[in-house]
């Protein structure tokens, strides 16, 4: 099959406290796996079992909604994973860190506006922090639609994700969102915000 499960980069009790090990296995082991699995499912036998991911979200207007929805789930959660690690947190440095600084005025201004995009995001979705013509701008995104796609209200390079949907933080912070989208900010890995930053557009 063209698309498969990326292993997780750390244990899955290794974002304890913040993000519990039984979250851990369940949102990697089932939900993206099943995102994999369907995405394949609905690529099968298309000339679109060939492309790489990103060129299939980039098009996605063009295909069945279920090469929408779990190509963006596949995506997304093959991004968050990496986006995490275990002694997180703090701020980014370097030229993250004064784009930051740049366009929002400073890392707290910031970190307010992502937080808010993800806690007022209706329903299932994800907040982002995009790189558009150099420039940082925050987004938020309905179901497993991120800003790479051609239906994407806010276009951008995705740099940092945040996934809200209630299977990312249910079993711990049940209808608590405020708490796990505070809570992630102590796991944040910024030397690969950092690295998607000067790599993207």
């Amino acid at each position: 099959m063209p698309f498969t499960l990326p292993e997780l980069p750390y244990p899955t009790d290794a974002l304890e406290p913040y993000i519990d090990k039984m979250t851990m296995e369940i949102h990697h082991g089932k939900h993206h796996a099943a995102y994999v699995t369907n995405l394949n499912k609905a690529t099968e036998n298309t000339e679109w079992a060939s492309k790489s991911i990103e060129e299939i979200l980039k098009t996605v207007s063009k295909l069945a909604p279920a090469v929408r929805n779990n190509g963006g789930g596949h995506y997304n959660h093959s991004l968050f994973w990496k986006l995490m690690k275990k002694g997180g947190g703090g701020q980014p440095a370097g030229a993250l860190a004064d784009a930051i600084n740049r366009d929002f005025t400073s890392f707290d201004k910031f970190k307010e506006q992502f937080s808010n995009a993800g806690i007022t995001r209706f329903g299932s979705g994800w907040a982002w922090l995009i790189k558009q013509d150099g420039k940082l701008a925050v987004a938020s995104t309905p179901n497993q639609d991120n800003p790479m796609m051609d239906v994407a209200e806010t276009k951008g390079s995705p740099i940092l994700g945040l996934d809200v949907w209630e299977h990312a933080y249910y079993l711990k912070y049940q209808n608590r969102r405020p708490e796990y989208v505070a809570a992630f900010w102590n796991v944040v890995n910024w030397d690969e915000v950092s690295r998607l930053y000067l790599a993207s557009r």
